[in-house]
């Protein structure tokens, strides 16, 4: 565990010296603040290297705000893509399985917000936060939860 524990903090390192406008910071869980242009990450092991490269490549694409659902997706998978990029020169190995399960969390938290609090199908984004069914006429509203317990408020 040393071992591992000690490889993670000269990723960590590494990554310091390598991209010098990003700050990386422990902190509860592997997060991206573009605000204070910070990665955050846990003390881990290299088992989560994935994780802290594909936080570090938010910083490095520059990610900072999305309007819609459908664009953290998109930034997502930006930032999976350049994780991989990062992966091969710092030779760490990001398998597709790791990818698609992170991605599946964003699609399931997506269609989480997306569900009509009245019928359960699906509705469409008609802003930032506002969604409205196609087969009842239920308006809501939904936080943004990606840390916190999903709330959608019928309007």
């Amino acid at each position: 565990m040393v071992a591992t524990t000690t490889a993670f903090s000269d990723l960590v390192n590494q990554l310091q010296n390598n991209f010098v406008d990003l700050k990386f910071a422990l902190g509860s869980d592997f997060s991206w603040s573009a605000d204070q242009k910070t990665v955050y990450y846990p003390r881990s092991t290299m088992q989560h290297a994935p994780q802290l490269l594909h936080e570090a490549a938010h910083g490095i694409l520059g990610h900072s705000t999305y309007s819609r659902d459908l664009d953290l997706l998109k930034l997502e998978r930006e930032a999976w893509s350049k994780a991989i990029e990062l992966s091969k020169q710092y030779n760490i190995v990001i398998s597709e399985d790791t990818v698609e399960d992170a991605l599946d969390t964003y699609r399931d938290w997506l269609h989480a917000r997306s569900s009509c609090p009245n019928c359960g199908k699906t509705g469409v984004q008609a802003s930032a936060k506002l969604y409205k069914c196609v087969i009842c006429p239920q308006s809501w509203r939904a936080n943004d939860a990606r840390t916190c317990g999903l709330k959608r408020t019928k309007l």
